[in-house]
């Protein structure tokens, strides 16, 4: 699972080769609303969310098993160009070697 979330969180920072460490059947599911399926929906969403961040960073990880938590930091780009940071909470289950959910909070 670190390996994993170490490979994902590098990519998806530099906003490109995170794709290859999730399972085709992948489950988004963002503030407990409905459940995104599948890895290409999952990564067609993620395209358009890396337009509105900066910078990401990792700021703890907590890892049981192939189970994870990720504390992320998000520089958004605001409507009128400036930044805002903000924290999301980020639930993670992996499977077969790959990552298979993904459960995001963002704090309001």
């Amino acid at each position: 699972m670190k390996e994993l979330l170490v490979t994902y969180y590098k990519g998806f920072a530099q906003k490109a080769n995170w794709e290859q460490t999730l399972d085709e059947d992948f489950v988004f599911i963002m503030n407990d609303g409905e459940p995104l399926l599948g890895k290409q929906a999952y990564v067609k969403m993620c395209r358009n969310f890396c337009k509105s961040y900066q910078t990401m960073r990792v700021n703890q990880t907590i890892i049981e098993g192939d189970n994870a938590f990720v504390l992320g930091n998000y520089d958004w780009i605001l409507p009128d160009g400036s930044t805002q940071s903000g924290n999301v909470a980020e639930i993670w289950k992996a499977e077969n070697g790959l990552l298979k959910e993904l459960k995001i909070y963002f704090h309001k």
